[in-house]
């Protein structure tokens, strides 16, 4: 089954206390909407082991910064430590995005995703989550094409150097709601 995923994170058991900004974004680079998860208290942190090395992706002080551009097929996250430094970007690949009826942007998670981890590692995990969803029918052969197309592209037009200039300068922009 195809997961919905909200923006504002509402079932995240690990995080405690938290505060969530969004906005409606339509500029020369980017058309979307763009939210922050600021994470106050946590239960534990969040640590994953990838390419052989521990990364906290969060805990107190962290952000999470959330790019779903408007008929895109990817939800972009970026892990922002507690001293504003990048520590992964991870896309989400989707089927669709939209609206709930409390304003609350979400995606409908396709299960493949796309880690990039600074300076320029990248990832693709969850291949056998998509192939069990296609085996399972919870998606058709298209979803499934699509969900690897999708990725391929992203994998092969990541330039670090832009998605950090990106990042920050969407991450001054939500900053500034938070206020």
């Amino acid at each position: 089954m195809v997961e919905r995923k909200f923006l504002d994170r509402p079932n995240w058991r690990r995080v405690l206390r938290k505060r969530f900004y969004y906005t409606y974004i339509e500029d020369e680079s980017f058309c979307g909407y763009i939210a922050a998860v600021f994470i106050d208290k946590t239960r534990e942190p969040l640590i994953k082991n990838m390419l052989g090395r521990d990364f906290c992706l969060a805990k107190e002080g962290y952000v999470w910064l959330e790019c779903l551009p408007k008929g895109g097929r990817y939800c972009l996250t970026t892990m922002i430590n507690e001293k504003q430094e990048i520590v992964q970007w991870y896309f989400d690949i989707i089927r669709e995005s939209g609206v709930n009826n409390r304003g609350i942007p979400y995606f409908d998670d396709m299960y493949l995703d796309v880690v990039v981890l600074p300076p320029d590692n990248i990832l693709l995990l969850d291949e056998d989550e998509l192939e069990e969803a296609l085996d399972n029918k919870d998606i058709t052969k298209e979803d499934y094409e699509m969900a690897y197309n999708e990725a391929k592209r992203i994998m092969e037009d990541i330039d670090v150097e832009k998605l950090t200039s990106f990042s920050k300068k969407y991450f001054e922009i939500i900053k500034s709601l938070a206020k």
